[in-house]
């Protein structure tokens, strides 16, 4: 009885530790900050609109509802390069992006901004968004 009870304690022990580290490793994944790509696609001829407002206080924007700021790139392709903006955004993880987006979203100042750009026409046409997430190798941690 002795052997089968400790067989029994050994794969309960065992099963334990085993769903500790899951857990672990879910928490630390959830918690792990996040990086989040954004490709816009201007309207013909608005992507110097796009640059002026990003550059005239969006980001400044971003950086004040939480958001750091990694990089802002046009594309090094003649077509591209004409109305496509690359930027790319940190967040502590995915919970904070979404907190940083809606405070952004909602302030009264990115209306102000993002209206008056768009005074003389439509700007983006379409966005691309995906997060992502840092390997272990990666020194973007």
């Amino acid at each position: 009885m002795n052997k089968k009870l400790s067989t029994i304690l050994a794969i309960v022990c065992a099963f334990s530790a085993g769903m500790a580290l899951q857990y672990q490793q879910n928490s630390y994944a959830q918690g792990k900050k996040v990086y989040e790509l954004r490709t816009y696609t201007t309207a013909s001829g608005r992507l110097p609109a796009l640059l002026n407002r990003f550059g005239g206080g969006e980001v400044d924007l971003f950086i004040k509802h939480g958001m750091t700021s990694v990089g802002y790139w046009v594309p090094d392709d003649d077509e591209l390069s004409q109305n496509t903006l690359v930027y790319t955004v940190a967040h502590a993880d995915r919970k904070a992006a979404v907190s940083s987006w809606s405070a952004f979203g909602g302030d009264p100042v990115w209306h102000e901004m993002r209206d008056k750009s768009r005074e003389d026409g439509p700007i983006v046409t379409n966005v691309v968004n995906q997060f992502r997430n840092p390997t272990d190798f990666s020194p973007a941690q």
